[in-house]
């Protein structure tokens, strides 16, 4: 087993079992909230608290977060001296959905104190990271990824480094596109059958064993209710406005997929509560 020591901030539904799998496999984990209730995610597995986001960010090597947006990175940045508190190769790894270009910002920001950034936004959600089968898409400098694989792989059924700083945020963004115009054929074909009278569980039921399945459907009514959808509804939206601000600085037109994702991501709860909500479930 390495030797690195893993920062991670962001103990949020997703964040805090991939913290508990990084313990579990044996890693030093440090780790800092702003509320201590957040602590509660992972009192099964051991760690180190810390007051300060600065008394951890010396002590570690990997500084890894699972936060919301690219601001709640600069705001960590500026408001916790990150620059002047981690050491000179030390690694930053984002686990977070964003703008891949507001993450080449980040790079270059803390290439200029010495600090390495990792892209790594992950794919799964919760169910994923409680079983340890997300998707890790890495960018950033080869070496400083073979460095970190090892704490990827701890939670992660696929990792894949996918090019420079950036990359794993396009990455991410072109399946998250793929995932919401896949949930808004659902939506519209769930919504057909509905008005035609068909039992919508046993369609759900059939569907999600045939050829017309996907993953996020196979998720809607299993892993997902919908109280867990109004949250992710949120995520779904704001996603995909990145994923449309990413497309058009590339001199590509997202528009038609940009409309058809967000009216995935604006049905979701209603699909969700149809689905639950079915006389046979």
């Amino acid at each position: 087993m390495s030797e690195l020591k893993i920062g991670f901030v962001g103990l949020g539904d997703q964040g805090a079992p991939m913290a508990q799998a990084i313990s579990g496999a044996g890693f030093e984990l440090h780790v800092w909230a702003r509320r201590a209730q957040s602590l509660d995610a992972i009192s099964k597995v051991k760690y180190l608290r810390h007051d300060s986001l600065e008394s951890l960010a010396v002590m570690v090597d990997v500084l890894s977060l699972c936060l919301r947006d690219d601001e709640d990175i600069w705001n960590l940045i500026r408001q916790h001296r990150l620059t002047e508190a981690l050491r000179s190769g030390s690694i930053v790894v984002n686990h977070g959905t964003g703008d891949p270009s507001e993450n080449e910002h980040i790079g270059v920001f803390l290439a200029e104190s010495g600090i390495k950034y990792l892209d790594a936004p992950v794919s799964g959600g919760r169910p994923g990271a409680v079983a340890r089968t997300l998707t890790t898409l890495v960018g950033g400098d080869a070496n400083d990824f073979a460095r970190c694989r090892e704490v990827f792989e701890t939670f992660s059924r696929k990792v894949a480094h996918m090019g420079g700083v950036g990359s794993g945020q396009l990455t991410k963004l072109l399946n998250n596109a793929m995932t919401m115009t896949n949930l808004k054929n659902a939506v519209d074909v769930f919504g057909l059958a509905k008005n035609l009278g068909i039992d919508i569980r046993r369609l759900y039921d059939v569907i999600t064993v045939s050829s017309g399945s996907s993953a996020v459907l196979q998720s809607v009514g299993s892993q997902i209710n919908s109280k867990a959808a109004v949250h992710i509804q949120g995520l779904m939206r704001k996603d995909i406005e990145h994923f449309a601000d990413a497309m058009r600085a590339r001199g590509l037109d997202p528009s038609a997929v940009r409309d058809r994702g967000l009216g995935g991501a604006d049905g979701f709860l209603e699909l969700a509560q149809w689905i639950e909500n079915s006389p046979t479930f």
